[in-house]
C-alpha cells in the first residue's frame, strides 16, 4: 500500500466509476447531492472515474475541477489518465492501427452509414479519439430528445448491434473490439484496451479491493469487461440514484 491513500479509512480499496449513466443522468451533469456522496467516500477509500469519452467532454459532465474531486481520472478507459492530478503515460489507437488500416475502417464506416435508412440523421458519424475511434448513426450532434427518440429506435431495430457485426465480420484481422454504450453511439478499440485498460494503472499501488459501478455492465455493454474482471467486485447499476443507495449500503455514507 502507498502511503498516499493512509489517510483514508479502507486504504487499500478503491471505487471506480463509470461517468455517463452512473455518475451523471446520461449526458447531463452532475447534481451537488453526488458531489457530497463522492466527497464523503473520499474519507472512507480511494475514488476515481473511468469513462470511454476523452477528458474535455468527461469535465462538461463533472467539472472543471474533476482532477481534484478524484484520486485517479481514467480518460478513453485510461489511455488518457491522471493519478493526484499528474498526468500518466498515454497510448494512442492510430500508433496502434496505423494510418492504412485505420482509413480502411473509418472509410467502411461511413459507407455504412450513408446507406442506413433512420429516422434522422445529423453530423459527426466518426469522432477520432486517442484511444479508441466512436461510431454513431445519427450522428453525435444531435440534440436530447433526438438522442432519446433513437435510442428506443435503436433498441426495437438493432442498428448499432448489426452494425457490430458487419464489422466483425469485415475486420476480422484487426484484432478489434466493438462496445456499445450511451444512446447513440459504440466504441471501436483494441481487444484489451476496455475499461479494464486502466486497472493496469492500479498496479503497484497495494489495492486489494477493487470496485467498480457502472449502468452498462451486460455483454456488449462497455461496462462489461470490468465488472467481470477477476480483480473487480462489479455494481450493476441504472442510474446515479442507485449509485448513491449502493455506496450507502456498503460505506454506510
Amino acid at each position: 500500500m502507498t502511503s498516499d491513500w493512509a489517510n483514508r479509512e479502507f486504504p487499500n480499496t478503491i471505487c471506480l466509476f463509470d461517468v455517463d449513466g452512473t455518475l451523471t443522468p446520461a449526458r447531463g451533469v452532475i447534481t451537488d447531492e453526488m458531489r457530497k456522496t463522492l466527497e464523503d467516500l473520499r474519507k472512507k477509500c480511494v475514488v476515481g472515474f473511468v469513462g470511454g469519452s476523452d477528458f474535455v467532454k468527461q469535465k462538461e459532465q463533472l467539472g472543471d475541477n474533476a482532477l481534484d474531486m478524484f484520486d485517479f481520472c481514467f480518460s478513453e478507459n485510461g489511455l488518457t489518465a491522471f493519478r493526484k492530478g499528474a498526468k500518466l503515460p498515454e497510448n494512442s489507437f492510430l500508433q496502434y492501427l496505423g494510418e492504412e488500416r485505420y482509413s480502411k475502417l473509418v472509410n467502411f464506416c461511413l459507407r455504412y452509414i450513408a446507406d442506413l435508412e433512420l429516422p434522422q440523421k445529423r453530423g459527426t458519424f466518426v469522432e477520432f479519439r486517442q484511444g479508441m475511434v466512436n461510431i454513431s448513426p445519427i450522428g453525435r450532434n444531435c440534440s436530447r430528445e433526438e438522442r432519446n427518440n433513437y435510442e428506443v429506435f435503436d433498441l426495437k431495430h438493432k442498428i448499432r448491434e448489426k452494425f457490430v457485426e458487419d464489422l466483425e465480420k469485415q475486420f476480422p484481422d484487426y484484432n478489434l473490439k466493438y462496445s456499445i454504450g450511451g444512446q447513440i453511439s459504440f466504441d471501436v478499440f483494441p481487444i484489451g484496451w476496455d475499461k479494464t485498460y486502466c486497472l493496469r494503472h492500479l498496479e503497484g499501488e497495494g489495492f486489494t479491493t477493487i470496485h467498480f459501478f457502472g449502468d452498462k455492465a451486460f455483454k456488449g455493454g462497455n461496462d462489461w469487461e470490468i465488472y467481470n474482471h477477476e480483480a473487480v467486485t462489479g455494481h450493476a447499476i441504472k442510474n446515479p440514484e442507485e449509485t448513491q443507495a449502493a455506496l450507502k449500503e456498503i460505506f454506510h455514507i
